[in-house]
């Protein structure tokens, strides 16, 4: 999984084709309603983040406003969902990240979360194979059974 320096690098790939108000400094911020769009979420999944502290965005009254961060940070946890991460883990991962530092401790902490879910994924890719193999064969029977029942039709 490339959870790589977490918020920071992930957030260029957005940087282009985001769309919302420029605040002061020069910040690029998108609404909920763009973020949703940008991602495919729901707003209840916005909000949801947002209360699990993933996710903080800048307040205007009662609009919310999503930075650069915001986009990048939303980015790793779908990533981190697609692949099988508990959100506590994203969260834990992303949280470590350090834009002063190394990063050395999050590396290494996403490399042995990423190696152990590999692990788990490997399993289900054989149990899903062993299923479908299964799966397979019963409907091959099937398939013989009923062709032997019907009549072969006549030609004329």
């Amino acid at each position: 999984m490339k959870l790589v320096l977490a918020a920071d690098t992930a957030a260029n790939a957005f940087e282009n084709g985001s769309t919302g108000a420029s605040a002061e400094h020069g910040e690029d911020l998108a609404r909920i309603g763009d973020m949703a769009k940008m991602f495919g979420v729901t707003l209840r999944t916005l909000r949801f983040y947002e209360d699990k502290g993933l996710l903080n965005p800048k307040r205007e009254g009662t609009t919310r406003l999503y930075t650069r961060r915001d986009r990048a940070r939303l980015r790793l946890i779908l990533l981190g969902r697609k692949v099988g991460f508990t959100l506590r883990d994203v969260k834990h991962m992303i949280d470590l990240y350090d834009p002063k530092g190394p990063n050395t401790k999050q590396l290494k902490v996403v490399l042995d979360k990423s190696e152990k879910q590999m692990g788990r994924l490997l399993k289900q890719r054989e149990a899903l194979d062993e299923a479908i193999d299964d799966l397979t064969k019963a409907m091959d029977v099937a398939r013989k059974a009923l062709a032997s029942r019907q009549p072969v039709a006549a030609n004329g």
